[in-house]
């Protein structure tokens, strides 16, 4: 039997420690080295290739994330697994899913394209209202298109011309509810209105509550508030000018409107195309219907209003023009209550 020296046997000991301990270390080391996995690359911009600074690289399921250097490069160290979902995203830009398979540590690129986000595209215009003011010498003129007239709120859902006359600036309304509207200063019969260049006197109808023009039948209205000509002598405070509309010289064409109180008819369109048109328009209230009812029989009442309008336009030649407009309207009232009976 052979024995080695306590010395030997000593150092042969601490040999098999050492080998035991680095076998440790390599065995753990390529462990730790397999637990996980490091993606990496560049963001740039598709359509030029140029860096993106500062992208957005995001892993879902570990929720882990970086973002791309000052040159474009990414790097991310994530635990080992079999699979990975990446959203690759930059501001302004579309961002890009991924999903990387992993046997090894990744290298990929990613080239983001420029998000483009089609908007409509929005005109705003607008006119002046003192822009006549200042190109011409009449002053105080205001025009009130008739599409605002018609989107107007109005009592009983009647669009009414004189109620959008009486909101205008420098124009005060007169008893509440009713049409008349008074201009520096003046009464309301110091107002010249004027259909077609026609005078029309009486404006109203039912004691001021509704006025006589009917809008769709209407093209413009002009307020004139001051300075106005010689020609429109006889009146102090201000000039409505109100003119009609000359009819449809393409198409034939049926408006109407049932209301609460009223209804109307408007008819328009071409005598001889592109030369010649008409309109025709009516309006009646039915309040003698609706009153009925709530009337004793021992009184006989009736009260309605009607007004007609009608045009015909024809283009003689590049310059010569003619116009042929009518206009009636009427308020029929009636209150008889029988003697004798109580």
């Amino acid at each position: 039997m052979f024995f080695a020296p306590y010395g030997e046997k000593d150092k042969n000991m601490k040999q098999k420690k050492m080998t035991l301990s680095l076998l440790i270390l390599i065995i753990g080391g390529n462990l730790f080295a397999q637990s996980t996995h490091t993606i990496s690359g560049t963001l740039t911009d598709d359509s030029n290739g140029e860096d993106l600074i500062g992208g957005t690289i995001y892993v879902v399921y570990h929720k882990k994330g970086t973002s791309s250097n000052e040159y474009g490069f990414y790097s991310l160290t994530l635990p080992e697994s079999d699979s990975v979902t990446v959203i690759f995203s930059y501001i302004g830009f579309q961002p890009k899913i991924k999903k990387i398979f992993f046997k090894e540590d990744f290298s990929i690129n990613v080239a983001l394209s420029p998000a483009s986000n089609n908007l409509a595209s929005v005109e705003i215009s607008a006119k002046r209202n003192n822009t006549d003011n200042i190109n011409k010498a009449q002053m105080g003129v205001i025009d009130v298109p008739i599409e605002k007239i018609k989107s107007t709120p109005a009592i009983l859902g009647e669009p009414d011309v004189l109620k959008v006359i009486q909101l205008l600036p420098g124009v005060q309304s007169g008893n509440e509810g009713t049409t008349g509207y008074y201009v520096r200063g003046g009464n309301s019969d110091q107002n010249l209105v004027l259909l077609d260049e026609a005078v029309v006197y009486n404006p109203n109808h039912l004691f001021g509550l509704f006025s006589t023009f009917n809008t769709r039948a209407l093209n413009n209205v002009e307020l004139i508030k001051g300075g106005f000509s010689a020609q429109y002598g006889g009146r102090l405070s201000s000039i409505l000018n109100i003119k009609m509309k000359e009819g449809n010289k393409k198409d034939f064409e049926v408006q109407g409107g049932i209301g609460l109180i009223s209804s109307q008819l408007t008819l328009e369109g071409p005598i001889k195309k592109d030369k010649a048109s008409f309109i025709i328009s009516g309006r009646r209230t039915y309040l003698d219907l609706l009153i009925k009812p709530f009337v004793s029989s021992s009184i006989k009442t009736n009260y309605s209003f009607y007004d007609f309008n009608a045009k015909v336009n024809w283009q003689l030649s590049d310059k010569d023009r003619l116009f042929l407009s009518g206009f009636k309207g009427n308020d029929l009232a009636v209150y008889d209550e029988a003697k004798g009976i109580r």
